[in-house]
């Protein structure tokens, strides 16, 4: 009991309390600053301290206007525009307004020298001001503050890109995938889903061109990809088509249509089968003959009507064939149509026949559509086995 009541008496100091105190202001600063830069917390730290640097610059101003200009003041209404909600930033506006007049009266009228408050300058501080307002204002309607943004963004890119990794397959087979969105940008409208279904015995791919390019169709190619990842081995093959089609149609988009192509490929015997929704045709390498052959599957795009079919076309991959599967973007442009760009590819895939499709599917794209603004998706799928010569076009 003594010993008890004793370490009752050392928590009871006064130095065990300071302690408490400050690990409680500690906790309370950290949360806040988290809750700041993910974008929940208030920001009234931000106020206070652009609204600190207001009187600053204002007082530089008076002492040297010649090396810091009234102008300044533009500096803590750029960033306000940037960290505050609409409501804070009328108060740093009019913190802003006093200090110009401060230096308009100190300084005394324009006409009398240079370096003074001139109307040129408060154009330009009231200008800044509005698009910062304007700024802060979508902002807010959107929801989405700066600091988060560009986080979202990210996040948004980079579940695109693991949505569209494509499984490990066993040996004797390679895969490989390449993307690039129109414009240099980070989202595109082409997407792939693929898992391996019925034990791991099947390989299920789904390439997708969904209407429009880039950035306007990237959150709508998100959005697809997700939904086309859940019905992916959920459904019998045959009926993944359809179901996405009303998928589609539910959605009721301006632009709601899309293309898509979908392969079930048995790994065990190298037999498969291709879904068409108005997808440019597959290209099979035979190994035997060294041609490339087209594997047409008829179907409408997805998204137009309901109740459409689609019927499908079945091949096989021996050792040392190839499958490729690709966007519209990659073989059809405004200067030339889709049977000149299927040729191009092909002549161009012939190069890699000898040593192997390893690594060639980036090197086709920027070998066939390297300047093309349109979003571009190739998709090779190899049975390894005895190399051929070239192939014949």
């Amino acid at each position: 009991m003594a010993a008890g009541r004793e370490r009752r008496a050392e928590a009871d100091t006064f130095t065990a309390r300071l302690k408490k105190q400050v690990h409680r202001v500690r906790t309370g600063l950290r949360r806040s600053a988290v809750d700041y830069f993910r974008g929940d917390g208030s920001d009234w730290v931000a106020l206070a301290g652009l609204l600190l640097t207001i009187p600053v610059i204002a007082c530089v101003t008076l002492m040297n206007s010649v090396w810091c200009s009234p102008a300044m003041l533009v500096l803590p209404i750029v960033a306000g525009g940037l960290l505050l909600r609409p409501s804070s930033l009328l108060s740093l506006y009019a913190a802003a307004a006093t200090a110009l007049i401060v230096e308009s009266v100190k300084l005394g009228p324009y006409t009398e020298g240079p370096s003074r408050v001139t109307p040129g300058i408060v154009l330009v501080v009231a200008a800044c001001g509005f698009f910062g307002l304007l700024i802060a204002q979508f902002r807010s309607r959107v929801g989405v503050p700066w600091r988060r943004g560009g986080t979202m963004l990210f996040d948004l890119r980079e579940r695109i890109r693991v949505q569209s990794k494509l499984p490990k397959l066993p040996m004797g087979w390679h895969r490989e995938m390449a993307l690039r969105p129109a414009g240099g940008q980070s989202f595109s409208g082409d997407f792939v889903v693929a898992a391996r279904t019925n034990g791991g015995r099947t390989l299920e791919v789904v390439l997708t061109d969904v209407s429009g390019k880039g950035m306007d169709a990237g959150s709508r190619a998100l959005l697809l990809s997700g939904a086309f990842g859940g019905l992916l081995g959920s459904l019998p093959p045959h009926a993944f088509l359809p179901a996405a089609n009303g998928y589609l149609l539910r959605q009721d988009w301006d632009e709601g249509f899309a293309t898509s192509i979908h392969l079930v490929l048995d790994l065990d015997s190298g037999d498969y089968e291709l879904f068409s929704a108005g997808h440019p045709p597959g290209l099979q390498l035979s190994a035997g003959n060294g041609r490339w052959e087209e594997k047409v599957a008829e179907g409408p795009l997805l998204g137009v009507y309901g109740g459409a079919q689609f019927d499908s076309v079945k091949g096989s991959l021996r050792p040392g064939d190839v499958l490729m599967l690709f966007t519209d973007g990659l073989v059809e442009t405004s200067e030339r149509d889709i049977v000149e760009g299927i040729d191009r590819l092909t002549g161009e895939a012939d190069r890699y026949v000898a040593g192997g499709f390893h690594g060639a599917a980036w090197h086709l794209i920027e070998a066939v559509a390297k300047d093309v603004n349109d979003d571009r998706a190739l998709l090779l799928i190899c049975r390894e086995g005895a190399t051929t010569g070239p192939a014949t076009l």
